[in-house]
């Protein structure tokens, strides 16, 4: 079996962090890039708000059991593990890097990744659909909550300016884009790639934006070559546990084959997209830079893992023709 080669866009996420950290901004440009990078996850938000049909959450509200396992795997057996990981020695990984961990485990899961892998498994598309829409919704609420809960994030819990950050940057136009979109749905149907650009490159000048603030309070004198070794397979090992986990749970649940890779791919994710934007508002710019260093690594890697288990699957028996 060939491996999955790697993702162009890592590519270009790595590119990116190259060019914050030999050409960081800084001063009043910094300043502007920040504001810009704001201003491209709002209408992300808003685009995304306007995407969701209303209809496709109302009907998957009726398999409640398969969204309640998800949203469980995600926002609670997740944080657990990175509790779990916070434990480790500092020798072994730096604080800066298992904190960034379990900013990781407190995120939802993908949307686009989640839907495409549980398609070429032949599992349950439509629950996929409205299980990763419900997490990152979901997350809106719980990912403050947990990271203000578990990481004491600006003193004891999560400050009003956070909470003000989160609604105005992110509820708000995703709001905004429900409401409008009955005359804006056939416009992205239309230009349904608009949306894909606008994901990948939010995540880009966001990761730009917090990379250059890092590299000016000195991130990559805090970070040598073993602490992100150690990191890489800190990761790898959270997220084969949990790929275990998931299909374990799936199956001691007695979901069919189909809800069980659709368990499997939304419970295992965690989305990049809304992490780094996450990130930018929840913590100080070069704090920023560090939190997201593990989640662009697990990223990778659940791609990667997730291909070749999505290629596993499809190769199971149809039982509706009898054949492979």
């Amino acid at each position: 079996m060939k491996l999955p080669k790697v993702d162009p866009y890592v590519l270009a996420l790595l590119a990116t962090v190259t060019l914050a950290s030999i050409f960081p901004v800084r001063g009043e440009t910094a300043a502007y890039v920040a504001t810009a990078a704001k201003l491209v996850v709002g209408f992300l938000f808003f685009l995304h708000g306007a995407k969701l049909s209303r209809e496709a959450v109302i009907s998957g509200i009726t398999h409640w059991r398969l969204h309640l396992t998800v949203l469980s795997i995600s926002f609670v057996l997740f944080p657990i593990l990175g509790l779990l990981i916070t434990l480790t020695p500092e020798a072994i990984l730096p604080k800066s890097m298992s904190v960034g961990i379990l900013f990781l485990c407190c995120l939802p899961s993908t949307v686009q990744a989640s839907i495409a892998f549980t398609s070429i498994a032949r599992g349950n598309v439509a629950a996929a659909v409205c299980s990763a829409s419900a997490s990152n919704l979901f997350a809106m609420v719980a990912t403050p909550a947990l990271v203000g809960l578990l990481m004491h994030v600006q003193g004891a819990g999560l400050g009003w300016e956070a909470v003000q950050a989160i609604l105005v940057q992110l509820l708000l136009p995703f709001i905004a884009g429900q409401l409008l979109r009955p005359w804006l749905i056939g416009l992205l149907q239309k230009h349904s790639r608009i949306i894909g650009v606008v994901d990948r490159g939010s995540v880009l000048i966001v990761v730009y934006s917090a990379f250059s603030a890092a590299v000016a309070g000195g991130v990559w004198s805090r970070i040598a070559i073993p602490a992100l070794i150690a990191t890489a397979v800190v990761c790898a090992v959270l997220l084969a546990v949990v790929l275990i986990a998931t299909r374990a749970i799936a199956q001691g649940l007695k979901f069919d084959k189909a809800d069980e890779i659709t368990i499997v791919f939304c419970g295992s994710k965690k989305s990049l997209v809304t992490g780094a934007p996450m990130a930018a508002i929840l913590f100080a710019p070069a704090v920023a830079g560090l939190m997201i260093i593990p989640l662009m690594l697990f990223h990778q890697m659940q791609l990667m893992a997730c291909a070749v288990i999505a290629q596993k699957y499809a190769g199971r028996p149809n039982p509706e023709s009898g054949t492979t």
